[in-house]
């Protein structure tokens, strides 16, 4: 074959973290610790940053260069079946600062609050580092240093909670791919790898992870495809080849594939969690938090249709001077900023009310999942100390009167602006 086949069905893609533990220094790779169920459309992208000299004087009306300025990598890592340890792990890298003790023989509750200062000298947030299997055997990829600049929650009726984190990285990036230069015969019924062996269990395997061949025509100077038929089991590997020339001559292939897999190539074990449904979550406003509970209120029942949690941290990657490589060497959020959107049947004109004097007010989530042992459950709280009606518009919804409540979000002298409890049996999230 001139080229192999693979499978790329993007059902096959994995995510692995580090969620139990954030990276040490920025771009300085942790062990990837947890494979994540994310939703199939969840693709973390590479992009590089090039300029062409147009801006520069050629001779030429056109530009005849390309400059390469490393990358930046971005994404979402979407939930839509929202499980208690995915709160956990975007909430403590997006907020910062969590604490964890014990619960019963197996079980952990965090506490996760904002970070009220900065990680280090280079960054204001954790930062974990992420890898991808793209397709089945398509390659891996690793991003060091990513960190979780946007979060949204939806509980909307008659589905599952959804959590959404939006996803920088600094740009530094490795990949389980090779292309090795080998100097052999225009005539060669072989190759021979320099170090590595093949990845694949069985003789089928091992070629298809060889993606292709490619040969120098000595009389052409192009580069051209060579058909490959068979990948030994050894290190280093021998590729056998159809003899793409009738003569001696030295010239230069190309090969590229995946070598045998080492260190981070090798995910985890994936955590499985029950997702937590809309129907578990219930919603107190206008009561106050003292620390530990949540006191007086009144519970938005039957006529919720959805609240929505937006938060951003602002978070800036840049290259600065002794950054080192093609990447980001510094992460600093400007500052954060969030809302809280409910949608609800126009029942009684008390939030109007509370717009017109300009009351504060606490609202109160709180998800109550299956046992995780005797007693205790799967669990996600969370609680703004102080927030204040924004707007609320009036409109009609299914031949019914609602309104759509714009809370802003403030930040308590004594509480803060949000804290986030999560019960499950994860020991860590960015320690």
């Amino acid at each position: 074959m001139t080229r192999s086949i693979r499978n790329f069905l993007a059902s096959h893609n994995l995510l692995a973290v580090s969620a139990n533990f954030q990276e040490t220094a920025l771009n300085v790779e942790q062990a990837l610790d947890t494979a994540m169920l994310v939703d199939l459309n969840t693709v973390l992208s590479y992009r590089a940053l090039k300029a062409a000299n147009r801006d520069e004087l050629t001779g030429k009306e056109e530009a005849d260069r390309l400059y390469a300025l490393g990358g930046a990598v971005s994404g979402t890592l979407s939930f839509p079946r929202a499980q208690p340890q995915h709160f956990a792990f975007l909430l403590a890298y997006a907020l910062g600062e969590v604490e964890t003790s014990a619960l019963g023989g197996s079980s952990f509750r965090h506490t996760i609050r904002p970070r009220s200062g900065e990680v280090d000298t280079a960054r204001s947030n954790p930062s974990f580092t992420a890898a991808m299997r793209l397709g089945k055997q398509v390659m891996k990829r690793r991003f060091a240093s990513c960190f979780v600049d946007q979060v949204r929650v939806e509980l909307a009726r008659d589905g599952w909670a959804k959590i959404h984190g939006a996803i920088k990285g600094t740009g530094k990036i490795s990949d389980n791919t090779e292309m090795e230069e080998i100097a052999a015969a225009f005539n060669a019924g072989s190759l021979t790898l320099t170090a590595n062996g093949v990845a694949g269990a069985d003789a089928a395997e091992r070629l298809s992870n060889v993606q292709a061949v490619q040969v120098l025509n000595p009389a052409t100077q192009a580069w051209e495809e060579v058909n490959y038929l068979e990948v030994s089991n050894t290190v280093p590997a021998v590729i056998t080849i159809t003899p793409p020339g009738e003569t001696g001559e030295t010239t230069t292939y190309r090969v590229y594939y995946l070598p045998v897999e080492s260190d981070w190539m090798s995910f985890p074990a994936r955590v499985e969690e029950p997702p937590l449904k809309v129907s578990q979550f219930t919603v107190n406003l206008g009561g106050r938090w003292n620390g530990s509970e949540f006191l007086g209120g009144y519970t938005l029942g039957a006529e919720l249709r959805k609240l929505v949690w937006n938060f951003r941290n602002h978070l800036s990657l840049e290259r600065t001077p002794g950054a080192g490589g093609d990447y980001a060497n510094r992460a600093f959020r400007a500052g954060r900023e969030q809302k809280l959107e409910l949608d609800r049947d126009f029942r009684d004109f008390l939030l109007a009310r509370h717009l017109k004097e300009n009351e504060y007010l606490a609202l109160y989530v709180k998800a109550v999942g299956p046992e995780m042992e005797p007693g205790l459950h799967y669990q996600v709280e969370l609680v703004f100390p102080k927030v204040a009606v924004l707007a609320a518009p009036v409109r009609v919804a299914q031949r019914r009167v609602a309104e759509e409540v714009q809370l802003a979000i403030l930040e308590d002298d004594t509480y803060g602006s949000v804290v986030a409890y999560v019960q499950n049996q994860v020991s860590s999230y960015a320690a």
